[in-house]
């Protein structure tokens, strides 16, 4: 079977890159609503052609959330996942159209992740061709939001996963050729700090600055770095006062906060809530502000993903070549399919990198082996009872 997969995507490697190059053509930015349904149209109409029942879950603001399922003879229910939406702006499609430049192939949207959509439907395609259909169902879901903080989509993500019993995130590889096996965790909170205005120059002394309060407790709070391992906190922005001449009445700072596990995150906010109760400057107070509802939860390499490595490496070993297994602080929708307890791996498109970037890109020689490859995992993955 492994030999009829790749015949099938030599043979369409060409019908790939056009497909590929039609969908770069089209402006995808989160906020393009009509971009993006483009995109979805296209996706639905393919999958349709495959034989999925496709859901389409309108949105009012942002794009329209795709839902494809198709049934097996039996096995284990694999979910395939996505997003259609990008990062850049309306005009990048026509400005920077997709070329091939030796082994590269540069584009909006190739690597981050228009490339890995595709990936997924020639590797169904590619099964189809081989006759395999030894799974209990294929669910293909296309997201429209996955670039942005505040979304929609995640009830989505959760449900479907539920319903599946293994996850394939069809992310680009990394550029040197690595999946991803685990992800931190990712919270964002607030530090606000209120003080006490007053004229700096004719009664300074009756201010209380929130500037400097909030300077003091962030040089304690960065001191929290690695408390446990793999912890990280950035201060990733700073805002107070109003102008030079008053003291500062308010403060506030925005972190970050990551670590390889869950159970991490509320000592580490304990941790904060500490320091901020602490008396740095007299006159001031402190509060954090944290939304954990929505936040990224830790893709943790549990012993079921890591079966799932073993079998990528023993199947990327057939096609001849190595792959190897990464941790990253990055977040990813991988990581909201592992807190519904289903091992997912991420990174199972074409090599690329550079996202996000007028370099963006994939790798052409990458895309029939690591799209067999993907294949191969769905076989293997959705045949075992």
């Amino acid at each position: 079977m492994n030999a009829q997969i790749l015949s099938y995507l030599h043979d369409h490697l060409d019908d790939y890159l056009a497909d590929l190059r039609t969908l770069t053509s089209v402006d995808s930015g989160t906020l393009l609503k009509p971009g993006v349904d483009w995109v979805q149209d296209w996706m639905q109409a393919r999958l349709e052609e495959l034989g999925f029942a496709v859901e389409r879950l309108p949105q009012e603001r942002l794009g329209d959330n795709l839902l494809g399922g198709r049934a097996g003879r039996g096995g284990k229910r694999v979910l395939l996942l996505g997003h259609a939406d990008t990062v850049f702006p309306a005009g990048t499609a026509a400005a920077r159209p997709m070329r091939i430049d030796g082994s590269k192939i540069l584009g909006p949207g190739t690597c981050d992740m228009k490339a890995g959509l595709l990936a997924g439907l020639y590797a169904v395609r590619a099964l189809d061709a081989a006759g395999f259909h030894d799974y209990g169902a294929i669910h293909f879901l296309v997201v429209s939001d996955e670039e942005i903080h505040d979304r929609g989509s995640l009830p989505l993500i959760r449900q479907t996963a539920r319903v599946s019993d293994v996850a394939f995130t069809l992310e680009a590889a990394r550029a040197n050729g690595d999946i991803v096996t685990a992800r931190k965790t990712a919270v964002w909170a607030t530090v606000r700090v209120e003080g006490k205005a007053a004229h700096a120059g004719v009664e300074p002394e009756k201010g209380r600055s929130a500037i400097v309060a909030l300077m003091r407790h962030l040089i304690a709070i960065d001191a929290l770095n690695g408390f446990r391992p793999g912890v990280t906190v950035n201060i990733g922005r700073i805002e107070g006062g109003t102008q030079p001449n008053v003291v500062a009445e308010a403060a506030r700072a925005e972190l970050d906060l990551r670590a390889w596990r869950d159970a991490d995150i509320p000592d580490l906010l304990d941790a904060i809530r500490a320091q901020l109760s602490s008396e740095v400057l007299p006159g001031t107070t402190a509060h954090l502000d944290v939304k954990l509802e929505g936040a990224m939860p830790a893709m943790e390499r549990t012993p079921a993903v890591a079966a799932l490595e073993a079998a990528t490496q023993r199947l990327a070993g057939e096609l001849g070549f190595s792959v190897t297994g990464a941790s990253t602080g990055g977040a990813s929708d991988a990581s909201f399919v592992a807190a519904e307890g289903v091992p997912v791996l991420d990174g199972l498109g074409p090599i690329g990198g550079l996202d996000h970037s007028p370099d963006e890109y994939i790798e052409l020689d990458s895309i029939v082996p690591r799209t067999a490859l993907l294949a191969m995992l769905i076989a293997e993955a959705g045949r075992e009872e």
